[in-house]
């Protein structure tokens, strides 16, 4: 799957599949083949974090 370049679209898609598919960024990233330490860079670039408990980024 391509991920969207831009750092707001990416937020959105990758917490609505957050949401509404994986119960984990782990799982996420396991299941599209991506880099989780790339993803996690270019959304904390952002001002966007993972936060374990709630399973999304903000």
């Amino acid at each position: 799957m391509q991920l969207p370049a831009d750092p707001i679209l990416l937020y959105g898609v990758v917490n609505t599949k957050l949401r509404d598919t994986y119960a984990s960024l782990e799982a996420l990233c396991d299941d599209l083949d991506i880099d989780r330490a790339s993803l996690e860079a270019r959304l904390e670039a952002a001002g966007f974090v993972y936060q374990p408990d709630l399973n999304q980024f903000r």
